[in-house]
């Protein structure tokens, strides 16, 4: 009985809670000396409370960083390909130029009046206009991809600054505790909170636009697989 008697005793005394156990009571008049129990008590609490909202944001922003660039790869291989209708094309230009030289040698062959071959609807000199589709189509990609691209670069930044914040500080526990709460107060003025709070809103604004466009996109190509997906 001596024995677990003893061992209780010195389990009570390692209980890293109990701060009256674990840090010797300060000397009279030296109670905010610059290593006095107050400002170990105020650390320690600060670090519990950091690392749990710390360890939180960063699972937040490492998931939203890996999404952001994958959809982002997605989106820019896609933007590339549609962007290309809102420019003339000009393969399909030479081919109606080519059959309208065409027309007119055989209507000089066969002694016909050349007035009588119709003229190619697109040259080279005549406006273009992009389809409306197409418009809307690139103008959701890119504004989704805006979104995205916006969500990975304000990600890296925040890391920056959860790495900036649990980073060692060296010095006396009140300076420690004083820098730590600068750094707490930064934080706050900046509105870290929120703004990761509002990442995965960007990315839910990304998602939507592109799926819009994808349902843009197919309607002209397939408007059953189209309504699929919208289904």
């Amino acid at each position: 009985m001596f024995g677990v008697r003893h061992n209780a005793q010195n389990f009570q005394y390692l209980n890293p809670d109990n701060y009256e156990q674990k840090y010797p009571v300060d000397e009279l008049g030296k109670c905010l000396d610059d290593n006095a129990r107050v400002w170990k008590v105020y650390l320690d609490e600060a670090k519990m409370m950091d690392d749990d909202m710390v360890e939180a944001w960063k699972d937040t922003v490492d998931v939203l960083l890996v999404f952001a660039g994958l959809f982002s790869a997605v989106v820019t291989t896609l933007v590339v390909q549609s962007s290309q209708s809102l420019q003339p094309d000009y393969s399909q230009v030479s081919a109606m130029l080519l059959t309208e030289l065409v027309g007119l040698q055989r209507a000089m062959a066969d002694g016909v009046s050349a007035n009588t071959v119709a003229a190619s609807a697109q040259n080279a000199t005549s406006g273009f206009t992009a389809a409306r589709t197409d418009q809307w189509v690139n103008r959701l990609w890119f504004i989704s991809l805006t979104f995205s691209l916006a969500t990975a670069l304000i990600s890296v930044l925040v890391k920056q600054w959860l790495q900036y914040y649990v980073s060692p500080i060296s010095g006396t526990s009140k300076k420690k505790a004083h820098i730590r709460h600068f750094r707490f107060s930064g934080l706050e003025k900046w509105h870290v909170s929120g703004i990761v709070g509002c990442l995965p809103i960007f990315m839910h604004i990304a998602l939507l636009l592109f799926l819009i466009g994808l349902v843009l996109f197919l309607v002209p190509l397939d408007q059953q697989y189209a309504s699929c997906n919208i289904c």
